[in-house]
């Protein structure tokens, strides 16, 4: 009964507490009670009524979470590390710092501090770590004296082993005590004595971390710990505020070292030296910066200083890439703008200034270029030509078949004219997408209907947009081929000889026919099943074998060749001229460049 209304008490004091008024069940009682019986005999004092008055502060009823340490009662030192957790009223770094948008070129080094590698400790002590008082070291002999003690390093830096006296260890490198030991005992025991001497713990040091990094403070770890583990402690270096460049080693004062995290990047350099408690690591004030975002193996933002503000030594750190030859550098030159493009080599002498943009480019004038070849033919598939070649300079080095190579209906890939025919099915797009959302409603029940016909048309817009164009070019018309400029990246088609006819678009059986020199359009269509229900029997695709297209209506007498395709294309419903006249020209517009026959 006791434990019964100390918690019927202790729900009452944290109502009034809180200012709540919340009931308690029976059974939320007897949970309570159990949970406190089970706190009460894991504890190491409890009262007679098996409650541990330290316990007081704690809320029995909150469930400790899985991936946080158990917290602390009043009257407890917990002296275990919170590895990151925040507790109840902790200002953490989104309280505390303003709302920053993503960096699109961060600080050059900045990946330094990604990961976990503070948390890598090796169990062994650094052989260059030097005693402190505090250390811990093992000492055996045997033989003529037996003796055997872990003896402590005391404030004056001295050992004391019986019959030898004080040995001075202070700065000794952990890999010399044995040596500096045993000298000192052979020193008295001149013979038939052997000795062991190791070191066993060393002593931690403790030092703060100061200046704009995230989580400045104090932080303890070995004296032979990297800067970058102590600044990997804090939180890491703040992009925006702090110096890669400019970090201090104070003591007493002091500044007792210099270190540029540049140097360890570009050269593996980082200063090896022993902290001390109460060294404080300062990370000073970020410095004049620019900018690299383009044509660059290291895109990043470089802090520069002194020397550095000159062309070549940003070379150096962003490494541009291998075809580079011009610099564009972009910045403010007393307070006017500033603009420059200049040659690679001349770049090295410029002399920079902070905030500067910076952008490597490739403008090497194009003097030879590839050229693929596709389809039927012998030989490589890629040329390399001269600017200004043309298309009978290449064609007379690629060899056919006679039997197997159409070379009487050759076109061409190219990728400016496939840009060209996107950029037109795009607009069509656009005006139709305006021209739906744009139309007049003249009653409810109209509006209804337009907006269910607006989702249809959205989705076949957004299928539409994903359609790539070929960017064909006929070149040929029989025997007769043009000798057109070549560009870049042009891809010559041969078709291969065929005896086939292909029928696709709405019709119920796509497929491929044999060619029969007596059958007229309407005969394909029938022997790939006749048109579908929305097929537009007034408007058929005919796409030659050389990329010629043209349209006809299915009673026309038009003749039908070996490797033709004939894409019937969609009849189009709407409401409005307007949207049937933009639908038709886009499906239109999509057979042409692409040839296939959009829903």
């Amino acid at each position: 009964m006791k434990v019964l209304k100390y918690v019927i008490g202790l729900s009452i004091v944290s109502l009034l507490s809180t200012g709540q008024a919340v009931a308690q069940s029976a059974e939320q009682i007897r949970q309570v009670q159990q949970q406190l019986n089970r706190q009460g005999s894991a504890g190491t004092t409890n009262s007679a009524s098996g409650i541990n008055p330290m316990q007081l502060g704690m809320s029995p009823t909150l469930p400790a979470s899985a991936n946080s340490a158990t917290r602390a009662s009043a009257g407890q030192y917990n002296n275990v590390p919170r590895y990151g957790m925040v507790l109840p009223g902790e200002p953490t770094i989104d309280m505390v710092y303003p709302l920053q948008e993503k960096m699109a070129n961060p600080p050059f080094a900045a990946n330094l501090f990604i990961g976990g590698f503070e948390s890598e400790r090796v169990s062994s002590v650094n052989e260059n770590y030097l005693i402190a008082p505090g250390d811990q070291i093992s000492v055996w002999m045997w033989g003529a004296v037996n003796y055997s003690d872990v003896v402590t390093v005391d404030s004056q830096g001295n050992i004391f082993i019986p019959n030898i006296g004080p040995v001075q260890l202070m700065n000794t490198p952990a890999g010399q005590v044995n040596q500096t030991v045993t000298q000192a005992i052979k020193s008295v025991y001149t013979n038939d004595v052997n000795t062991y001497v190791n070191l066993l713990t060393a002593t931690p040091v403790s030092l703060y971390v100061s200046g704009p990094v995230l989580r400045p403070g104090q932080y303890a770890g070995q004296a032979t710990d990297s800067v970058l583990y102590f600044l990997k402690r804090a939180g890491g270096i703040d992009f925006l505020r702090g110096s890669f460049r400019n970090i201090e080693i104070i003591r007493n004062g002091k500044t007792i070292e210099a270190i540029d995290l540049y140097d360890f990047v570009t050269n593996g350099s980082l200063p090896a030296f022993s902290f001390q408690d109460k060294d404080v690591i300062l990370v000073k004030p970020i410095g004049s910066t620019v900018t690299v975002s383009e044509g660059a193996r290291n895109s990043f933002t470089f802090e520069l200083k002194g020397d550095d503000m000159r062309g070549q030594s940003l070379v150096n750190y962003a490494k541009p890439g291998d075809f580079i030859s011009h610099v564009s550098v972009t910045g403010l030159r007393d307070e006017s703008h500033f603009a420059k493009y200049t040659k690679l080599d001349e770049f090295s002498d410029l002399k920079l200034h902070a905030g500067d943009h910076i952008e490597f480019k490739n403008d090497h004038e194009i003097q030879i270029y590839p050229i693929n070849i596709a389809g039927s033919f012998k030989g490589e598939s890629r040329f390399m030509v001269e600017k200004g070649a043309r298309l009978h300079q290449v064609l007379s080095n690629v060899a056919v078949d006679p039997v197997l190579s159409d070379f009487k209906n050759i076109y061409l890939l190219r990728e400016s004219v496939a840009e060209q025919q996107q950029q037109i099915i795009n607009q069509a797009l656009d005006r139709l997408e305006r021209s739906v959302y744009t139309a007049p409603v003249s009653s409810t029940g109209e509006g209804a209907i337009r907006v269910q016909e607006a989702q249809l048309i959205s989705d076949f817009i957004a299928r539409a947009r994903q359609i790539k164009p070929l960017g064909k070019v006929i070149v040929s018309d029989g025997p007769n081929v043009a000798d057109i400029l070549l560009e870049a990246n042009d891809t010559i088609v041969i078709p291969a000889v065929t005896d086939l006819v292909h029928v696709g678009g709405e019709v119920l059986m796509p497929q491929s026919v044999v060619f029969n020199q007596n059958a007229t359009l309407e005969d394909y269509v029938a022997w790939a099943g006749g048109f579908s229900e929305r097929a537009n029997d007034e408007r058929i695709l005919v796409i030659r074998a050389n990329g010629m297209v043209d349209f006809f209506d299915v009673d026309d007498d038009t003749p039908i060749s070996t490797g033709d395709q004939v894409v019937v294309l969609p009849r189009i419903d709407a409401k409005t001229l307007q949207a049937v006249k933009d639908i038709t020209q886009v499906i239109y517009q999509i057979a042409v460049a692409a040839n296939v026959a959009l829903n």
